[in-house]
């Protein structure tokens, strides 16, 4: 088992639920404070920041606290985990398409 499957499940955990993929989706956009993040959804604030938590935790997002306002930022390559193990379970056959496409994009470049 390679060692990063433990971050792959805490990361895989976190995105489990709806609204911390809303919230990720958000702040792949730019980093913002925590009422901007809480207005789209029908929750309390308390509610909100356990789900940050869980993001935080997850070494998804981070956050940074000046005076009373806390910042959410994502993480620079929070999800790289999830990509490599995407990777990884490609078929062989999806690899050779992959190598014909470019293949017949250096050789027929005009073409395309």
């Amino acid at each position: 088992m390679p060692k990063y499957y433990e971050e792959l499940d805490s990361v895989l955990r976190a995105l489990a639920d709806p609204t911390r993929r809303a919230v990720v989706e958000r702040l792949v956009k730019s980093p913002a404070v925590v009422s901007e993040l809480a207005a789209p959804f029908e929750m309390a604030l308390p509610s909100l920041i356990q789900h940050l938590r869980v993001l935080e935790n997850a070494g998804v997002v981070t956050s940074e606290k000046l005076g009373r306002v806390r910042t959410v930022s994502l993480r620079p390559g929070a999800l790289d985990v999830l990509h490599l193990w995407l990777g990884e379970q490609r078929t062989p056959a999806e690899h050779q398409a992959d190598r014909l496409g470019i293949h017949l994009t250096l050789t027929n470049p005009e073409e395309i």
